[in-house]
């Protein structure tokens, strides 16, 4: 696997977690957005998109995330402890979308990723800098190639 680019948008709010959002390039041919660099207790990390965790209403049958209280279709009050420990003993209140499958390949995102947002800082106090654009013709679908 060759990570051939990482675009990095940095987040404005200096005192948040939250530090950048950045989409990576796989072989010239896949893209994965919405992840996320984090300023975490031990330093930055990098966090993989992810998408929040939902059931059923048991009274009508509506969505509602975890956390929700009262569902949001019917109103109905929700019973508390739907949340479930992972193995670590960890609410599991979000899901990976695209994650790595070992430490190997989560280490080479990482850097790759965290280089990246390093550079984009630097870059970041130039004058004249111009944020990256995740909406450049790059990283739309080329729908011809496909017919």
């Amino acid at each position: 696997m060759e990570i051939s680019e990482v675009r990095v948008k940095l987040v404005s709010n200096p005192d948040d977690r939250l530090k950048a959002f950045c989409s990576m390039t796989i072989d010239n041919e896949f893209v994965i957005r919405d992840i996320k660099v984090i300023e975490g207790t031990g330093g930055l990390f990098v966090a993989m998109p992810s998408r929040k965790m939902s059931d059923h209403c048991p009274r009508c049958g509506g969505k509602n995330y975890l956390r929700a209280k009262f569902c949001s279709t019917c109103g109905a009050k929700l019973p508390e402890n739907r949340v479930h420990p992972d193995v670590h003993g960890h609410m599991k209140l979000h899901a990976d979308i695209a994650h790595p499958i070992n430490a190997k390949c989560r280490r080479k995102i990482q850097e790759t990723i965290l280089r990246a947002f390093r550079e984009e800082v630097e870059r970041s106090k130039e004058p004249g800098y111009k944020p990256v654009s995740f909406e450049d013709d790059a990283y739309q679908s080329d729908e011809s190639q496909d017919e």
